[in-house]
């Protein structure tokens, strides 16, 4: 699946593609660990619009990067990282059965994986992933909660793999479902060195409320769907979301009366929607918890995120400033949707999924949401803001069954920083802030 631009870092894109061409004689292959470095040292080197023609490139692959301005454009994405400042080995592996070959990078503001996918030697991706390079594991020793594995089953696709953390003891306990932000994202919601929903779930479940957090389809199955220009929110977020609850209220030690889903960032835009669903399931929610979520459009943010991290850089050159002119464009066309083809894309995203979202009254959703609802955001959040928190303010907080709360000194991942420091905000490993979770866990055992 083409995935949203992130919310969360809205410079880091995953450019997945399937439908593998035949490639050319000319043009090389893909097999060995030792080709994907070669292709990744020029990518990030001072020339990597060398690597055009070098490479066998699937069909949609060689699609998508027209759109952004070839391999050279696809590099200037990773400017948010930061500069390479050391490239590990690449080592085999898979992804939904394809073969990928993941390269740890650290740059300066943050360190990820960048993969490389894979299908009988064509190039069929690239995407970020969670930093490997670090070799040492910390060990989960708590003697409070049991960590176990349960997967979420996909109709037509498989399963989702998950994790349901649950408090030691008999139980019934309460339960929170986890859904994260835009973009391609395991189970961890690992954002650089940060993993916000692993520690929800482990600070939740120390305070007597058990987890669920999966991954979502597009991680597990990005090649698979990225040919469907009928996917919306409801295929990324609404289904698993509404089925999750079902799975998590047969489990054993879960009171299926006491079940809330919790949605970070975009999965926070999904609440409302997910809500309504919900209200025709066997099993409903018993309340839900959003978390930096905007009632403004996805593309009113994405400006508004360009321009705050474009007034970061102290001069900017006339590269920069026509790239950030061409992403401007791009999302112009948005203003015209009924103009866009069924396989027309804004910004790498189908316009299927960009007309239902404008179809969708978010302020209208969850004002007919009758269950508890907690909303947190941070103050220091330049991703979702102040002015978002306002607008719901605004139009809900007069109404019982809302509560809000914002916190000063906290980012969208709600670690400590400052919204000054843009991304670099996700390259120091930090924690959930407590304040955070206990005010989750109050909201959910009251």
């Amino acid at each position: 699946m083409r995935k949203i631009i992130s919310v969360i870092l809205a410079l880091m894109m995953a450019l997945t593609a399937c439908g593998i061409a035949a490639a050319e004689q000319e043009v090389r292959k893909m097999e060995t660990a030792a080709d994907a470095d070669e292709f990744i040292a020029a990518f990030l080197g001072e020339h990597p619009e060398e690597l055009e023609g070098v490479w066998a490139l699937s069909a949609q692959m060689e699609a998508a990067l027209k759109q952004i301005g070839g391999i050279a454009g696809m590099a200037k994405q990773l400017a948010a990282l930061g500069t390479p400042e050391s490239i590990l080995p690449a080592y085999e592996g898979t992804i939904s059965g394809m073969k990928v070959f993941y390269v740890p990078c650290a740059f300066s503001a943050m360190k990820v994986d960048l993969i490389l996918a894979v299908q009988d030697g064509v190039i069929a991706g690239l995407q970020t992933g969670k930093y490997s390079g670090d070799t040492a594991e910390v060990k989960n020793e708590s003697d409070l909660y049991d960590s176990i594995g349960l997967a979420l089953p996909v109709p037509s696709l498989g399963e989702l793999p998950g994790i349901l953390t649950v408090p030691k003891g008999e139980g019934p306990f309460p339960a929170v479902i986890l859904l994260q932000g835009s973009g391609a994202s395991d189970k961890d919601e690992a954002i650089g060195e940060l993993a916000p929903f692993r520690d929800i779930a482990e600070g939740l479940a120390e305070l007597g409320i058990a987890v669920y957090r999966f991954d979502k389809r597009s991680y597990t199955y990005g090649t698979e769907l990225m040919t469907d220009t009928q996917i919306t929110l409801v295929d990324e977020y609404i289904e698993d979301a509404v089925n999750a609850v079902q799975l998590i209220a047969r489990q054993d030690r879960i009171d299926p009366d006491r079940i809330f889903v919790l949605g970070h960032s975009l999965g926070g835009n999904a609440i409302p929607a997910v809500a309504r669903e919900l209200k025709n399931a066997p099993v409903k929610a018993r309340g839900f918890i959003m978390m930096a979520a905007s009632p403004r459009s996805l593309d009113v943010l994405m400006r508004e995120q360009y321009d705050f991290l474009y007034s970061l850089i102290p001069e900017i050159t006339d590269e920069q400033q026509a790239e950030k002119d061409a992403m401007f464009a791009e999302l112009d066309k948005l203003q015209d949707l009924d103009s866009l083809a069924e396989d027309d894309t804004v910004a790498g995203v189908y316009s299927t999924y960009w007309k239902w979202l404008a179809d969708y009254d978010i302020l209208k959703a969850a004002g007919e949401i009758t269950e508890p609802v907690l909303l947190l955001q941070g103050e220091e959040d330049y991703q979702v803001t102040l002015e978002d928190f306002g607008i719901w303010k605004d139009a809900l907080g007069e109404k019982e069954n809302w509560r809000m709360i914002s916190f000063p000194g906290l980012t969208h991942a709600f670690t400590e920083g400052l919204k000054t420091e843009g991304a670099a905000v996700y390259s120091r490993p930090d924690k959930v802030d407590a304040r955070v979770i206990r005010e989750i866990a109050d909201f959910v055992t009251r």
